[in-house]
């Protein structure tokens, strides 16, 4: 392996001072006539030193790794960046496969959403940002139904009803035939706000991979029914102990009126009871 900057350095150390035999440098014991030969070859080393540290850089910035954390700044909150590779197509490929196979193959994960484009979270910078953004998607002669999925993290000057409002409205000036559909829409827009950077990507299929929600997304037919039916007699139970609640209290009420109606035979006895 090529000598990273650090062992650069020590190899200067080791020719400005001894060598193996021991014997002292040119520079330090050499004449006068042989003193500015040897600032030369020094500055030769040094330059090649600065040659080669530049090379090594200039090499590890170039084979940046493809897949890098960053910090994103939440809890719980993981970003990965990409290099080379389209997120829509990558998470969209993952999602696909575990939702045709209905193989779990993460146990900590809960979603996993692409994001293809950053700006400000500020609401004039997101409207300019998405004019060109939504572009590829919705603008004539593009068009497709829409929903806009909005989540904010550490954030609190940004208002949930003006965002979807006013998104909404770019994807509508783009192609007027582009319409929503909270049911099963062709296209999902998602705004993750974190800190004052909103994350915005346009995902297919979001109902169909249950919001990308990976443990979700391998559940068969048969589970989510299952699931689906014992939140429904979960629900039923609550109401009916509700109706049972609220039928003791009509019959703690009407107790009470009853109560009250008898001390009304007395009424100077309630009336000195209530001062």
């Amino acid at each position: 392996p090529r000598p990273g900057p650090d062992a650069a350095s020590s190899g200067a150390s080791l020719r400005r001072g001894e060598g193996k035999t021991g014997q002292p440098s040119p520079q330090v014991t050499g004449s006068r006539l042989r003193a500015p030969l040897a600032s030369a070859g020094e500055d030769d080393v040094e330059a090649a030193l600065r040659k080669e540290v530049g090379q090594i850089r200039a090499s590890t910035e170039h084979k940046l790794r493809r897949f890098q954390s960053v910090e994103s700044g939440a809890n719980n909150v993981v970003f990965i960046r990409t290099q080379g590779i389209e997120p829509e197509n990558l998470v969209h490929h993952i999602l696909k496969d575990m939702h045709t196979t209905k193989k779990k193959k993460t146990r900590v994960i809960l979603r996993m959403l692409p994001i293809s484009g950053t700006c400000k979270a500020f609401m004039e910078d997101m409207k300019k940002y998405t004019e060109t953004f939504f572009e590829p998607w919705f603008k004539v002669p593009n068009k497709g139904t829409f929903q806009i999925v909005y989540k904010a993290r550490n954030n609190s000057h940004m208002s949930r009803e003006e965002v979807i409002k006013e998104l909404a409205g770019i994807v509508g000036s783009l192609n007027p035939e582009n319409k929503v559909d909270l049911n099963n829409p062709q296209y999902t827009i998602v705004v993750e706000i974190i800190k004052n950077v909103c994350c915005l990507s346009v995902v297919r299929d979001y109902v169909l991979f249950r919001k990308y929600n990976l443990q979700e997304v391998v559940k068969s037919n048969k589970e989510d029914a299952q699931q689906k039916s014992s939140v429904t007699e979960e629900k039923d139970s609550k109401a009916e102990k509700k109706e049972v609640e609220e039928e003791e209290n009509s019959k703690e009420v009407t107790q009470e009126n009853k109560n009250e109606g008898e001390q009304e035979t007395n009424p100077k006895e309630n009336d000195i009871l209530t001062v």
